[in-house]
């Protein structure tokens, strides 16, 4: 089992919080498409020729291509690799991309899945953050999909978010579960360094929402969703019916991917590889037939600590008795020594050979993580 990661790096306008990389100059949408392809040929013995499961185009904005673009590489991909024919294959979007006609087009392309970045359906919130569309879009975009024959939505919300009410919060949140998707991402509101938003929080323009307030709209998140019959499979995804993220999954699972275009990162259980983060570098790169990238080899240590990273992230936890056959026994019992004060306050459980956060847990998750590593 492996997966595809196409990085789309390109935006109309830069979002106020986002720091993946991206370009707003989509003069160079068509030398990227020529070097992606060009990469799809330099990559194909990278995944080992495990079969390809999923295969997910993220950004950026990968909606700003068109719909013949995407099948374009698709059909390159299925050239190249052994591509499962029931294969999830995912669309990151922006609501305002989504009108009926592109949405038929790209049904017809082989693409099953949106993950639409809505944010949040008030407008206020969506200037404050910089969004290109505005709330009625955003619902708009989800009724056309469906219109066109999509059944497997992703919503993506944005809670914390300094100056919106709790009632918004909720409302958010209502908005999803009446448009019956099949999946939520939300995520608290970060502020990375050198983005619009830090900055404004840097000169006080601003100020981070509370602790507390943070926990209230957490803690109506995962209670109104379980409500609406979604279950939090991962700290911030949920799913109706087992319609779970295959390509995400596939990460915190730790099988193979590779990640095609500007710094996108790879990843074949021996080593990590990122791709250069510039448009222009990139291309020229692969210009001369290289794929402009860094490796690193992965320790043991490395593994353990992935391992223990990502499967606390999920709802299926931490095996501790394939940390054992993996790291030997000796990383096992470490894991239960670190992890005891944890089930002790209630942040952590022991539940069939597994460690898992309680929801309690999933507040303090990070120091938890690295109180778990080696």
């Amino acid at each position: 089992m492996a997966g595809i990661y196409f990085h789309i790096p390109f935006c109309q306008k830069k979002c106020t919080y986002c720091d993946f990389y991206k370009s707003t100059n989509t003069d160079l949408i068509d030398d990227y498409l020529n070097a992606v392809s060009i990469e799809i040929e330099l990559q194909r013995d990278y995944l080992e020729g495990d079969v390809v499961e999923t295969i997910y185009f993220g950004g950026g904005t990968p909606s700003l291509l068109k719909p013949v673009q995407l099948a374009a590489m698709l059909s390159l991909c299925r050239s190249v690799f052994e591509v499962k024919p029931d294969a999830e294959i995912t669309v990151e979007a922006n609501p305002d991309d989504l009108n009926f006609g592109f949405l038929e087009d790209l049904r017809t392309t082989g693409v099953n899945r949106l993950s639409i970045g809505v944010q949040s359906f008030s407008d206020t919130d969506l200037q404050f953050m910089g969004r290109r569309h505005n709330a009625q879009q955003a619902v708009d975009a989800v009724v056309n999909a469906q219109r066109a024959g999509f059944s497997n939505i992703s919503l993506d919300l944005i809670y914390g978010v300094p100056g919106m009410p709790f009632e918004q919060w909720e409302k958010n949140l209502q908005q999803v579960f009446d448009l019956k998707v099949q999946h939520l991402s939300a995520y608290h509101l970060t502020y990375h360094k050198g983005t619009k938003l830090w900055k404004a929080l840097q000169t006080h323009k601003i100020s981070e929402v509370s602790d507390d307030v943070s926990e209230q709209q957490f803690n109506v998140l995962v209670n109104k969703a379980v409500v609406n019959g979604f279950e939090q499979y991962e700290i911030s995804n949920f799913a109706v019916n087992r319609q779970y993220s295959k390509h995400n999954t596939s990460y915190w699972q730790r099988t193979k991917y590779l990640g095609l275009g500007p710094s996108a990162h790879s990843y074949n259980q021996q080593s990590r590889q990122w791709n250069v983060a510039s448009v222009k570098k990139y291309i020229d790169g692969i210009k001369n037939r290289k794929v402009p990238s860094k490796i690193e080899m992965l320790t043991i240590n490395d593994h353990y600590n992935e391992f223990v990273m990502t499967g606390l992230r999920t709802m299926w936890g931490v095996d501790t008795i394939l940390a054992a056959r993996l790291f030997g026994e000796d990383s096992s019992e470490y894991l239960f020594q670190q992890s005891e004060k944890y089930v002790q306050s209630g942040h952590l459980v022991y539940d069939n050979n597994t460690i898992k956060l309680t929801q309690k847990g999933i507040l303090l998750s990070d120091a938890i993580m690295v109180d778990l590593m080696m």
